[in-house]
Parts: C-alpha cells; sequence; structure tokens
C-alpha cells in the first residue's frame, strides 16, 4: 500500500483530502479545525514514509488559486475598507512583525541559533513561503559559491519545524481568545453588516401624515434619510407603482421596504402600520426573484439599468451569497446576485429575459478572463521591486495573484471581459484551491518535521518558533481588540493576513460564519508580505551566519 501512494500522487491527495475534511468537521471542545484538518492529515502521512510527498505544482496550484479568487470576492471590501480603517489595521500588523523580528533574533541569540536558521525560523513561524525564498536568493548573493549549498540548508530546516507549529500556534490562539473574551460571532456579524445587509422586511403603511401628502415619497426619504424602497400604492380599488414622483393621498396605502427599525420611523412621520398586505395582491402587480445571468446587465449599476424608465419596474432587495442587500442606485450587479423585482405582471418575463435568469450560466466560470487574470496575477508576482543597496523583492505566487484579483475585483469589468465569478463558483474554486495547497504542504513538510524534531536541536527550534507564533498572535489579538477595537472577525482575519496563511483564513471563517476575516486578510495580507520579506533579511544581516 505504501508502495502504491509513493507512486500515485493523485491517490496520495485524495487520501489526504479524505481523511483530513471530515475530521475537520468533529466538534472537539467546541471548536472544529474545518479544512485546516486537511494540513494535519498530510503531516500525519508525510511523516509515515519519505516519498509521500505531493508535488510541488498540486499546491502552488492550491494556493494561486484560493489567493486569486479571495481576491476577486474582496476586492470591493478591500479597497472601501483600506479608505476607512485600513491604515490603522496595516499599522498594527507592521508594529506586530517588527516585534517578532526582535523576539526572533533575542531568541536566537540565547539558544545560540545562527541567523541563517533564525531567518528560516522566522519565516516559518509566521508561515511565509515568499520570505524564505528571500533568505534562500540572499544566501546565494551574499556567500562565496562553495559554501552557499550548505548553508542554504539551514533556513530551511528552521523553516520546516517552525511552520507546522506556525500553522496550529494561530489557530490555538484565535481559538483560545474566542472562548476567553467569550465573542459572540452571530452578534459581530448583525453589527459588521452596512445598513444595506440588515435583516429587511416589507410593511404596509396607511399614509396619515400632511409630511406624506405635501411631496413626492422618494423626497421625504431622501430628506429623513431613510434606507427604504417604497414599492405598492393603493388607492381605492387599484394598486400601482410607486416611482420618483408619486405622492400619496391622505388615507391611501403604501408598501416600504427596509430594516426594522428604519420603518418604524417612516410609520412614526407618514402615518401608521396598515392592516392589509399589498405584498399579498398580485393581481396587477407582482413580485419575482431573478437570478442575474446577462452578461449585459453584470458590472452595471443600478442607476446605468434604469428599470423604472425601461421597465416600470423596482428592485426591492438583492441577494448576494446568504445576505440580503436593500439596492442604491450605485450598487453594482455580479453574478449570481439574485433580484427581487416589483413590477406589472405582464411585463415580469420580459425583465426575467433582461436579467439572465439562467442558475446553469451561474454555475459556469468565464475561462477566459479567469485565465487572463491569473496570468497577469503570475506575471505581476515575478516583477522584481528594486530594494535600497541592491537586492530586489518580488510578490511571488501568493502575492501576486492576490493584488491583480483585489484590482480586478473592484473593477468587475473591462470591456467585454467579467472578471468578477458568480458567487457558487467563487467559493467551490476557493476551497478547492484551499485543499490542494493544505495536502501539498503538509505532505512535504511531514518528514522533514518528525526527523528535525526528533534531533539534539529540534525541541529548541519547536520552542522558539511556538514563543515567537503565540507572542505574535496574541499581542496582534489583544492590541486590535482590546486596545483599538477592532471586531473580532474582522481581528481574525487580520491574524491571518498577518501570518500571509490560508489555513488559519479557513479557520476563522469557519467560526464566524462570514466572509468578515476575508475583508481583514486582503486588508493586511499585501504589507504583511511585503514587511515579512524585508525583516526577514534583516535577520539574515544582523545575526551572523
Amino acid at each position: 500500500m505504501f508502495d502504491t501512494l509513493a507512486a500515485n500522487p493523485l491517490l496520495l491527495l485524495f487520501l489526504v483530502a479524505a481523511i483530513g475534511y471530515p475530521l475537520g468537521r468533529l466538534s472537539i471542545g467546541g471548536t472544529r479545525l474545518g479544512v485546516a484538518m486537511v494540513l494535519f492529515a498530510g503531516l500525519a502521512l508525510g511523516a509515515l514514509d519519505p516519498r509521500f510527498r505531493l508535488p510541488d505544482v498540486i499546491y502552488l496550484l492550491g494556493l494561486v488559486l484560493y489567493v486569486y479568487t479571495i481576491g476577486l470576492a474582496s476586492g470591493p471590501s478591500f479597497f472601501q475598507a483600506l479608505r476607512r480603517k485600513g491604515l490603522r489595521a496595516n499599522v498594527l500588523v507592521a508594529g506586530v512583525l517588527l516585534f517578532a523580528m526582535l523576539l526572533t533574533l533575542a531568541l536566537a541569540s540565547l539558544v545560540n541559533v545562527d541567523g541563517a536558521t533564525a531567518a528560516g525560523l522566522f519565516a516559518g513561524s509566521l508561515t511565509n513561503t515568499p520570505a524564505l525564498a528571500a533568505v534562500l536568493e540572499s544566501i546565494r548573493v551574499m556567500t562565496p559559491p562553495e559554501l552557499a549549498d550548505a548553508i542554504r540548508a539551514r533556513p530551511v530546516v528552521g523553516y520546516s519545524i517552525a511552520y507546522p507549529i506556525g500553522v496550529l500556534g494561530m489557530i490555538v490562539a484565535l481559538a483560545l481568545a474566542a472562548r476567553l473574551w467569550r465573542i459572540d460571532f452571530q452578534e459581530e456579524a448583525r453589527q459588521l453588516r452596512s445598513g444595506d445587509a440588515q435583516n429587511l422586511e416589507t410593511r404596509t403603511i396607511e399614509v396619515l401624515r400632511e409630511r406624506a401628502t405635501s411631496q413626492p415619497l422618494a423626497a421625504v426619504a431622501r430628506e429623513e434619510g431613510w434606507n427604504v424602497v417604497f414599492t405598492r400604492i393603493e388607492r381605492g380599488d387599484d394598486v400601482g407603482m410607486v416611482d420618483a414622483s408619486t405622492v400619496a393621498e391622505f388615507g391611501t396605502h403604501v408598501t416600504v421596504v427596509g430594516p426594522a427599525e428604519v420603518l418604524d420611523r417612516v410609520e412614526q412621520v407618514i402615518g401608521r402600520r396598515g392592516e392589509r398586505k399589498l405584498e399579498l395582491d398580485r393581481t396587477d402587480v407582482d413580485h419575482r426573484r431573478i437570478f442575474v445571468s446577462s452578461r449585459a446587465v453584470v458590472g452595471r449599476t443600478l442607476r446605468e439599468l434604469d428599470l423604472p424608465a425601461r421597465f416600470g419596474a423596482v428592485i426591492t432587495r438583492v441577494r448576494r451569497g446568504d445576505v440580503e442587500l436593500l439596492p442604491r442606485a450605485g450598487m453594482v450587479l455580479e453574478p449570481g446576485d439574485r433580484v427581487r423585482v416589483v413590477s406589472r405582471r405582464e411585463r415580469m418575463d420580459e425583465i426575467s429575459r433582461f436579467f439572465g435568469d439562467s442558475y446553469r450560466a451561474l454555475s459556469e466560470v468565464d475561462v477566459t478572463s479567469f485565465a487572463l487574470g491569473l496570468f497577469l496575477g503570475l506575471l505581476v508576482g515575478l516583477i522584481p521591486i528594486p530594494l535600497p543597496g541592491g537586492g530586489a523583492l518580488r510578490l511571488g505566487l501568493a502575492g501576486g495573484p492576490l493584488v491583480v484579483g483585489l484590482i480586478l475585483g473592484a473593477r468587475a469589468f473591462t470591456g467585454p471581459l467579467i472578471w468578477t465569478m458568480p458567487y457558487s463558483a467563487n467559493l467551490t474554486v476557493r476551497q478547492l484551491g484551499l485543499v490542494l495547497f493544505l495536502a501539498g504542504i503538509g505532505t512535504q513538510a511531514g518528514y522533514p518535521f518528525l526527523r528535525t524534531l526528533a534531533s539534539a536541536q529540534g525541541a529548541q527550534l519547536l520552542l522558539a518558533g511556538a514563543i515567537v507564533t503565540l507572542a505574535s498572535a496574541f499581542l496582534m489579538l489583544w492590541a486590535g481588540h482590546r486596545l483599538l477595537g477592532i471586531p473580532f472577525s474582522l481581528l481574525a482575519g487580520m491574524l491571518a493576513g498577518l501570518q500571509t496563511q490560508p489555513a488559519v483564513l479557513g479557520f476563522a471563517n469557519e467560526q464566524a460564519g462570514t466572509d468578515a476575516p476575508s475583508v481583514g486578510y486582503v486588508t493586511v495580507y499585501p504589507t504583511a508580505t511585503i514587511i515579512k520579506i524585508l525583516l526577514v533579511q534583516m535577520i539574515l544581516v544582523l545575526a551572523s551566519f
């Protein structure tokens, strides 16, 4: 059986996934490791036999797919967060990484570890492969050729022993902090939702105030700052649509969609809650959930579509993933969105054709734009960025696709090319990429991890790596949550971004139950990658090797 697994990498890959994934669903003390358990299944199998090692292309492909889809999904949120509080988050990450570098230098001196090993320990404790690559490149440039090969082995040893602890330590720190501070992820999710993403309801209100009979309802909403949508109005026995010029009459009923607390304020200003539910009367005015799949609609704002003028229709809700959003004029529709449209019954089929309403189309990936985006990301990752005093850094296979994914995700489309992906397709590709990445690095690190751990220096390196990982994690969590008041869900993603570790992000998303950690992750990931590449080379210079 061992010979069969060693000779068939694909068989080994799917065995790792088949063992790790269900184990991640088990609850241990109220905590699930989720997809991160695939990493530990890979470590366990890799430790059994040095031949159990998946080819590099498997984990590299997984890494590229994962970070690129994360970038596409998080692009708009990343740039919004960067404009609001992104600077504070990145300064916090830079401070924690500087602390980690100083702690690594102190531990290296204490246990008499050379600079090359210490640099690998730093890269492994913070699980950053580009940083390890930067160390190896610096050693190649700084040392004579006859010594380079021997010295280059040292950071690899430090990296391999610290890497698994770097992943596990961050996960343990997140789980302990969440339990210690009694984090309510569901309550945080409600607080983190924007005004558009609150729980929405439909309410019929009887107009009894002069304020709503002297000017259009849309003008009243603007003056009051209500984030609501007026949809139907009943005059006598007729039910019609509300548009920008509709003025209500005393005693008429109108239907309003919005968050419950906002609808309470609407009632106070224009009248009282009506006994009838106009939305149940579908004789003349109907509503329908429609999938957004047409290329003519995706990437366009609701203002550009101008549905009231085109069809006499209004969108009352946009469901994206598991979240319902209240529509805004500047909202950009994405493939896979489900819009709830209210219009005259006779125009509903025409509106469905306009939006596409094809579930099959939503299950397909535009291979041209997806492949082109990945190509651009990999190309950007290869571009050398000159450093003062010589040398250069590269964003690499992780940083390049992430940065390009963020930009393209925020842009949404360029001419005929639609960069964004349907929500379900993005999640599927992202999950597949993460499994490939975790299985690959797990099998590759399993045997070196076991062998180094059994050596005389292994225990010291293991302890030093654990100290760097845990000290950095708890400092980040304490400073971010206790001092700066950052919501824990976002902070968990920021910690994964500081660690530049998809496994930690997978665990954070699993615990939070939302995409909030992904926003924190992409906000700090590029900065953390670049700073670690710089700091790891400083360790190499400051400590003798």
